[in-house]
């Protein structure tokens, strides 16, 4: 009797003072399993609608208006349960639900990107080269280059005509339209490619998209291949080969978001990184009603490449939108920012027992383990990154475990073996608490990731118990 209960009182002494680490799926009840694969068939209908920064925030304004959004007006006096929008260059977009408090107390924010890494035409792209025509590319975003040879390719974006004239473009993601390629070496003729690293395999000079073989049939003329191709695209859309020079026109993989595995417990598609934050921020955002306090959330451009330019949170338009808000309600923005707080929804690696060596497996976030929570990111010795406090930690896991939140936490990766950053530091800067939520991703920034669909309803629905708390 003695030996049993030692072994009771160690096991309810575990139970106290130890993280339970269980798969979530042994956490959470058969209908919160079906609510997340609800809310994943619509993440997977977005991921298919809207895959570049212009085309998400033309589905936010979309769904924004039906859910009642109208667009902000700095000179107007907002109450309590309104609902405004701003989008900013049709590449980045904030919502706000004014709360019963207003700005008063600060805002609660809930910060996500919308760009991905892709392939970006060059101002010159078209050329043609023995009996082929090809576009020039400049990639955008960390990217493993040699990812991007022999897939299939959709083209999307938008040129400016001479004129003035808008055009958007997207080719490649309806049954029937034609795609394109990045062309590789086959196997046989490769032996002095195999030998070079896996960063020099594949140049970033030698990433051409494939876009056509034929040529005009003219008995004489030069560049009859690269016309021919110049010809279709000025019938479709009236472009000239200078409307290139003016126009933001990216490649992405042409995959739609289908489930994975026999289970069907994830989601694959290009772009999980960062859409299925995006997604669930969007979805907290025109679900909210009347909070306590006034929401903002903000789906931002430019993530990839260090949320740099206009679109980006390295910029001040959140910051002045927030400002706006505070001065209709006779506030100083710096006051209202510092009192502050947001969930920087950004997705953290996810351990992947294939590579395991470049995990601490204690201190890693798991698929289906819920919202992962990072209180720092960086590289190194935390460089690059905010830290959040104590305090804000604390306060977020506490109420995450109040309502039936699953989450983790960790890092991204082994001390020193590599790192990186996301949009907390920008919104810290503002002097607002900030800590990093988002979804665990396997393949991160390849051209098609892997993600839980437990782990991305349960960042939906922790964004929005943030939101009404």
């Amino acid at each position: 009797m003695a030996k049993k209960t030692v072994k009771e009182s160690a096991g309810n002494l575990a139970e106290k003072l130890l993280i339970n680490r269980k798969n979530g799926y042994f956490q959470m009840t058969d209908e919160t399993v079906k609510e997340a694969d609800k809310f994943c068939e619509g993440y997977k209908k977005f991921m298919n609608t809207a895959k570049t920064e212009r085309e998400i925030t033309e589905f936010a304004v979309e769904a924004a208006k039906k859910a009642g959004f109208v667009p902000f007006d700095p000179s107007k006096h907002y109450k309590s349960g309104d609902k405004v929008y701003y989008n900013n260059r049709g590449k980045a977009v904030v919502l706000a639900t004014i709360g019963t408090k207003g700005c008063r107390d600060g805002v609660r924010i809930s910060a996500a990107h919308i760009d991905s890494p892709r392939l970006d035409l060059k101002p010159h792209p078209l050329y043609e080269k023995d009996d082929m025509s090809l576009f020039k590319t400049h990639y955008y975003g960390g990217l493993k280059k040699y990812q991007w040879t022999a897939i299939p390719l959709s083209m999307h974006g938008r040129a400016v005509l001479k004129d003035g004239t808008k055009v958007d473009i997207r080719i490649g993601e309806e049954d029937g339209d034609p795609q394109f390629c990045v062309t590789d070496l086959l196997p046989h003729l490769a032996s002095e490619q195999m030998k070079k690293t896996l960063s020099k395999a594949i140049e970033g000079e030698n990433l051409n998209i494939l876009v056509g073989s034929r040529p005009l049939r003219f008995d004489e003329g030069d560049n009859l291949f690269k016309l021919n191709v110049m010809k279709i695209i000025n019938e479709k859309y009236g472009m000239t080969e200078e409307d290139f020079v003016s126009a933001d026109i990216e490649f992405v993989p042409a995959f739609k978001a289908v489930d994975i595995g026999f289970d069907r417990s994830m989601v694959g598609a290009y772009g999980n990184d960062d859409k299925v934050c995006a997604y669930p921020a969007l979805m907290a955002a025109l679900g909210t009603e009347k909070p306590e306090n006034t929401t903002v959330t903000v789906l931002a451009d430019r993530e990839e490449i260090g949320s740099v330019g206009n679109t980006g949170l390295n910029s001040q338009f959140l910051q002045y939108f927030i400002a706006d808000l505070a001065a209709a309600e006779g506030l100083e923005a710096r006051h209202v920012l510092s009192r502050s707080k947001c969930l920087s929804a950004d997705v953290t690696a996810a351990y992947d027992p294939t590579y395991a060596d470049a995990y601490e497996p204690n201190n890693s976030c798991y698929i289906n383990n819920g919202v992962g929570m990072c209180k720092y990111t960086g590289g190194r010795g935390k460089s690059e990154t905010s830290e959040a406090s104590a305090e804000f930690v604390a306060e977020i896991r506490n109420l995450f475990d109040k309502n039936d939140v699953l989450w983790q936490i960790g890092e991204l990766g082994k001390v020193d073996g590599g790192g990186g950053g996301t949009v907390a530091m920008y919104l810290a800067n503002l002097n607002v608490d900030v800590v990093d939520v988002g979804v665990p991703v396997l393949s991160m920034h390849a051209p098609f990731e892997v993600i839980s669909k437990l782990d991305i309803f349960m960042t939906y629905k922790g964004i929005k118990v943030f939101y009404e708390a």
